[in-house]
């Protein structure tokens, strides 16, 4: 029987389960990484410390969910905002810096891996915003509601961005 993430969080609420925790890190764990390895233009080690604290910091504000939406929203939020804080710690992470980190690294000869690297190149021409808008709804499924909430922005900057985004994707890989 699988547990609900509204299950799991009780368990970790009323009884400080790590293992009830340790199954929503394994649920969650690589569409976070991957989101913050996106926004981070492909630095696989400053997207693998930032999970970290985004895990870290939900389990000790795991209390402070309500619920009002989906875990993953709230985690996500979470995330995008180690990013943010990672970039004001650090000069050469300014939020337009950003998008100036290395390429991820060529990977071997997969199917669809050129489709892929294109896809990755083309990701890191939009900016932050619409990146991570686009990331959010288009990869990781959320609504454009979850995505503001996520992002801590109007819905119609959202559905904005995400349309720009879009456009600029379309752009870029039509050619």
């Amino acid at each position: 029987m699988a547990f609900t993430d509204a299950d799991l969080i009780a368990r970790v609420l009323s009884r400080e389960d790590h293992n009830a925790f340790a199954e929503l890190v394994r649920r969650y764990q690589s569409p976070v990484r991957a989101f913050l390895a996106r926004m981070a233009r492909g630095d696989a080690h400053l997207a693998d410390d930032l999970a970290q604290e985004t895990f870290l910091k939900a389990w000790k504000n795991l209390g402070a969910f309500r619920g009002k939406a989906k875990f993953s929203t709230w985690l996500f939020g979470i995330a995008l905002n180690e990013l943010r804080g990672a970039a004001r710690k650090h000069k050469e992470l300014s939020s337009e810096e950003i998008d100036e980190l290395p390429p991820e690294p060529e990977e071997s000869a997969a199917p669809n891996a050129h489709l892929r690297l294109d896809l990755t190149e083309a990701l890191k021409a939009l900016n932050s915003n619409e990146r991570a808008a686009v990331l959010l709804c288009c990869q990781n499924g959320l609504s454009h509601e979850e995505a503001a909430e996520a992002l801590d922005c109007p819905l119609g900057t959202v559905k904005t961005n995400i349309l720009r985004g879009r456009e600029k994707l379309k752009r870029l890989l039509s050619l």
